[in-house]
């Protein structure tokens, strides 16, 4: 296995850790941060089983899920999840998701984090089209998506069974030919 590591101004990524289960619940067990996700708050055992699952997943040839920390890059606290998932049948591309603790949000972080990815996607994996999802709602996500020179594409109806019902997507996607002219 490779060592992922990508490092920005003001955040890092590294592969995640057994140890980052508990710091990983600050974001996927808070109801203001899964607010936007596909899933309700998980208990910390269930977000001990998301971190044994991914890295399991980075041990696996070929490597198709990148489940990497945020790490704030001044004193290297866990911050934040990112997640880069390669599709099978379409090496070249991959989808991403993300997520920051509270306590983050409106500092451009999620923007820096956008383009940390597109790095890594782009320049150590070689992909070609990298996509993420967001719920409609989601007017940071569509901010920080924008912003890092991603482009919207549409909208998927009922594209995600959330728990308060099906929920529409819209997608947003960077190439890289355009996205290394930037």
């Amino acid at each position: 296995m490779c060592e992922v590591v990508c490092k920005g101004e003001r955040l890092w990524l590294r592969e995640v850790t057994e140890s980052d289960a508990a710091p990983l619940h600050a974001i996927y067990g808070d109801p203001a941060a899964t607010q936007h996700m596909p899933f309700p708050p998980r208990t910390v055992g269930q977000v001990a089983e998301v971190v044994r699952e991914a890295v399991a997943a980075a041990a696996e040839k070929p490597r198709r899920l990148y489940a990497l920390a945020v790490l704030d890059a001044h004193d290297r606290s866990v911050i934040g999840v990112a997640r880069l998932h390669i599709d099978a049948e379409r090496p070249h591309c991959a989808e991403i998701g993300l997520g920051l603790r509270p306590d983050h949000w409106g500092r451009g972080m999620g923007t820096d984090l956008v383009r940390l990815l597109l790095t890594f996607g782009f320049k150590q994996l070689g992909l070609h089209r990298i996509w993420g999802a967001r719920a409609p709602a989601n007017l940071p996500a569509q901010l920080a998506m924008l912003t890092a020179g991603m482009v919207e594409e549409g909208r998927l109806r009922h594209h995600v069974a959330a728990p308060d019902g099906w929920r529409d997507s819209v997608i947003h996607a960077a190439i890289e030919d355009e996205w290394r002219g930037r």
